[in-house]
Parts: structure tokens; sequence; C-alpha cells
């Protein structure tokens, strides 16, 4: 009997270690321990509002932590938020966020299950939306909703306290999203509720809701860090164009990945794949010892992504073309081309660089060619004052970067 009882503490520990793993908060671990002892799956909660119909990697780092979940044998709520929604989450919002139109949160639901599917298990993932439930409370019911948590405690907030202070204009309806997202958690009896650390907030107000509404046990709150974007520096945003899309090809998602740092490396590593807090361990001594290189190691993160987002042939076949260009110095299997009438004049590098789209400005070219990244059908150019008399029915390959190919054919 000890054995038995010796070996599901262990499981239980083990789940713990595995959940802690890249995330900042944990409330409580107790808690969490003394749920997972019973023996039955978890509620496991975690909410979205379709404000964007698309998803960046970024977005998928609670997701990772979701599947963790359930491959301890744990099942998942997947909130689609259509009626908080209609409030907006004013969460990190220096103004009043324009609520979206039903047509808007319905296009956008629609595509969320696709995306999220890549990383969640079906079988063990219910969609949920909390209109279903919205819908039926009375005035009555809101009354009594609101009456669960004071003014103070709202202006708590970070985002409510500097827009209060600075006398921006806070909404009455505003206060009342942390309050609907903490009721989502009352009404799905959730035992975890999951979110980034922006929700900390929020996702506390669950757990004092399911109290208020006498619910005798409540929600544990776990948070994930916001994942940095490629540039290594700001959070992953499609705003400043450091995002890798679920959407976005095997190519791309190959080649952004190999152009992040050794430590950002590490830390998606952490926060976007399955790996064990061991083998991490272990990874970071292997390389500061030399037994493993920091790019074998980012070839094997792309790879996971690119099987988890397409597949393994796709990401075969992305580590192919990568080495073809960047190890054997190879091409693309797709390289586009530019067709250029045939000018007058013998034209200037720099403009051709820009007029075919390979740099953003003739200066770009000039700093590119001064800095020995221009290629003519695999020859460097070195002078940013050249000019080429091309001829009617001429081609050639062109190469800015590490990356940009184009092929130029001229009429």
């Amino acid at each position: 009997m000890r054995n038995g009882q010796s070996e599901a503490q262990t499981h239980i520990q083990e789940q713990i270690e595995q959940l802690r793993l890249g995330t900042v908060d944990f409330i409580n671990e107790e808690e969490l321990k003394k749920k997972i002892k019973k023996g039955k799956p978890l509620k496991v909660k975690f909410g979205a509002d379709p404000t964007r119909p698309d998803l960046h990697i970024g977005h998928t780092v609670v997701l990772n932590k979701i599947r963790q979940f359930q491959d301890f044998g744990h099942d998942v709520d997947f909130l689609i938020g259509d009626f908080t929604a209609m409030i907006g989450d004013p969460t990190g919002k220096n103004e009043t966020r324009p609520p979206l139109s039903p047509e808007e949160i319905d296009k956008n639901a629609k595509t969320y299950a696709a995306q999220i599917f890549k990383v969640l298990n079906p079988e063990k993932t219910r969609i949920v939306y909390n209109s279903h439930w919205f819908a039926k409370l009375t005035p009555a019911d809101f009354i009594r909703l609101s009456a669960q948590y004071t003014v103070a405690r709202m202006l708590e907030r970070d985002d409510f306290t500097k827009r209060y202070q600075n006398h921006t204009p806070i909404a009455i309806h505003e206060f009342l999203y942390p309050l609907c997202q903490g009721y989502d958690s009352v009404f799905l009896k959730s035992d975890v509720e999951l979110g980034g650390t922006d929700q900390k907030f929020n996702l506390l107000v669950g757990r004092e809701l399911q109290k208020a509404y006498g619910q005798g046990e409540q929600q544990c709150v776990i948070t994930v860090p916001i994942l940095e974007g490629i540039d290594g520096v700001n959070k992953m945003s499609k705003s400043l164009d450091n995002y890798i899309a679920v959407v976005d090809s095997p190519k791309e998602m190959f080649g952004k990945t190999m152009r992040i740092s050794d430590q950002l490396m590490l830390s998606w590593l952490e926060l976007l794949t399955d790996i064990t807090p061991a083998a991490l361990s272990q990874l970071k001594l292997d390389l500061q010892s030399g037994r493993q290189h920091p790019r074998a190691v980012k070839v094997d993160l792309a790879k996971f992504l690119i099987r988890r987002f397409h597949s393994a042939e796709a990401a075969k076949a992305a580590e192919e073309e990568f080495n073809r260009i960047f190890v054997d110095k190879g091409l693309p299997d797709e390289i586009p081309e530019f067709t250029l009438s045939q000018p007058a004049e013998p034209i200037s590098i720099c403009h051709l660089l820009h007029q075919t789209n390979m740099t953003a400005s003739t200066s770009e070219a000039r700093r590119l060619i001064q800095g020995r990244a221009v290629e003519k059908d695999h020859v460097k150019i070195e002078d940013p004052n050249l000019k080429l008399a091309l001829k009617s029915g001429e081609e050639f390959l062109l190469k800015a970067g590490k990356r940009k190919f184009v092929r130029v054919k001229v009429k």
C-alpha cells in the first residue's frame, strides 16, 4: 500500500514540476496537488475573445501549457468570449476599447477551432461560448454580480489606476469585463484557469467570485509569460513585425526561427515545446560545454514548430530547402521574377535593387553593397556606383542579404 501511495505522490509531483515549468504565477501549488490527488480529471479553463481571426505562436504559449494538462488526463473548456468581446477587454489599454460587432465576432470565432487544435487535443477539449449563459441572466442577476466587487478593488488594476490618475475616461461597462470573466469560472465550475501575466487580476476575480457564489473549492490560477518576438526585445506582435503566425508557411517558420538569438531559443523551447525540466537543464549544460551546437538546437525547434502547425514532411522539406540556401549555397525552390523593360541608359545597381523590391530604398541598397551582401549571378557586387547596361532577353539572378532572391528578365 505504501508503495502505491509513494508512486501516486511521485506522479503528482511530476505533474506539478512539468506544469510549473515556464510559468510566472502558480496559485497555488498545494491546492492543485489536492485537486489532482482526488484522481478525477480537472476542469481546466482558458478563455479567448475573438478579437482577430488569426493567431501567432505567442498566443500558443498558454495553449502549450494547457496541452500538458491534457496529456496528464485533464479536460479543457476552451471558452470563446463572444459575449465579453462585445464589452472589449480593457486589459493593458490606455483608453476605452471599441467593442466588436456581432458579425466580426462570429467571423473570427469560426477560425479559432482549426488553429487551436494544432496544439490542443480535440478529444479532450470542449468549446463553449459565454453568450450561452450570459444571454439568460436577468438584470437582477447582473446587479448581484456587480455587487461582488467595489470600485476601489477595480482601481487596483494597473491599467485602470493609470487611466484614473491621468483623468482618462473609464466607462462603467469596462468594470463589468473582469466580473464577467470571473463569472465564466463560476458557471463552468473551473478547477484551474490559465492566462498571460496581463490577465492575473481577471483570473483572481474568478477565484473570489467562485467563493462568493458558494463554491467550496476555488480555481487555481496559472499565468505564463508574454513571448518575446524574433527580435528578442519586444513581445511578439504583428504590429512590430516580429512574429511567426500559426498560418505561416513552413519555409517562413523555419527561416524566422533560425534568426532568433541563442538565449531566446532557450526561452522558446521552455514555453513552446514539451521539453521536460530535466531535459532543459541538460540541454543548457550541453550548450555550455559545446556538446550541442546552438544551430542544431534551433533546427530541432524550427522542425518542432512546423510539425505542430503543418506536418513532419513539411518540416523535413523546409530544412532541406534552408540547407540548400544557407548551408550548400544553393537556391530556394521558388524565386520571384521581375520583368524589366530594356532601359535606354545603363541602370544604377542601387536603383535596380530598389525597383525590384529587394530593398526599401536606394540608401539601403548602397549599405548592403558596402557590406558585401549583394550578388549578381553568385558574384559579389562591391561598387555601389555600378551601372548595368542591360539588353533585351537578358536574365540574371540578384541576391540581397541572406534570404532575398529575385530573377530579373529584361524585355
